[in-house]
């Protein structure tokens, strides 16, 4: 067990992208989301044994710890693996649980159906990845690379991105007149060679330009 104030400096930042707080764990599969949605996205904490408003509980019993590690077994595919460390705070344990950034993403988890599906994490809210961010993590962990034809679509796609800066999947359809099927081929393509980076806003998955 460790004394220190790391735990109190991390509260004090709020829950956002890269954390978040459990009062408890009580269900592995939920618990699973949030791990696929850090390893997903940029990697985070989880402090267990914390309120939403920052005031520390502690952790009641190992159970918090098992429950972690059964998220990360069977809830988790591939496996999220994790490091978890307890920390004596003011006479009270908080578990702090560590997911780094995956490297063979999509990590997917139970959603409220129990169907497997990849989650993000954006600020602090787990939300699902959608079919072009699954592609497009699928097309860069291929040994094969990406193969993306030049033609018009795509042409149409960037000389709506000099225009408006971004673009969702239904308006590129529309602008290139093309199914949604070849939209989302075509935006997983440009995702998986970093051409495209995709960002949230209002929970809807939209793409632009990467900064220069």
């Amino acid at each position: 067990m460790k004394e220190k104030n790391h735990i109190e400096e991390l509260i004090a930042q709020g829950e956002h992208q890269q954390l978040d707080f459990k009062f408890e764990v009580s269900d592995s599969r939920k618990i699973a989301r949030t791990l696929s949605a850090f390893a997903n996205t940029d990697g985070g904490r989880l402090l267990i044994g914390v309120k939403d408003n920052g005031a520390i509980a502690g952790v009641r019993s190992e159970e918090e710890y098992y429950m972690i590690e059964a998220a990360s077994k069977m809830y988790t595919k591939p496996e999220v693996p994790f490091t978890a460390t307890r920390w004596n705070v003011n006479g009270k344990t908080v578990l702090e649980v560590l997911i780094e950034k995956g490297s063979e993403k999509p990590y997917l988890a139970p959603d409220k159906d129990n169907r497997f599906r990849a989650f993000i994490r954006v600020a602090d809210e787990n939300i699902l990845a959608n079919q072009i961010l699954v592609l497009a993590w699928k097309k860069s962990s291929c040994n094969d690379g990406t193969l993306l034809r030049v033609a018009q679509p795509v042409e149409m796609l960037f000389d709506c991105l000099k225009r408006e800066n971004e673009i969702s999947t239904n308006r590129f359809c529309r602008i290139a007149h093309i199914r949604y099927h070849e939209a989302c081929e075509i935006l997983s393509d440009l995702l998986a060679m970093h051409t495209l980076e995709y960002f949230v806003r209002e929970k809807h998955i939209l793409y632009r330009k990467p900064e220069e």
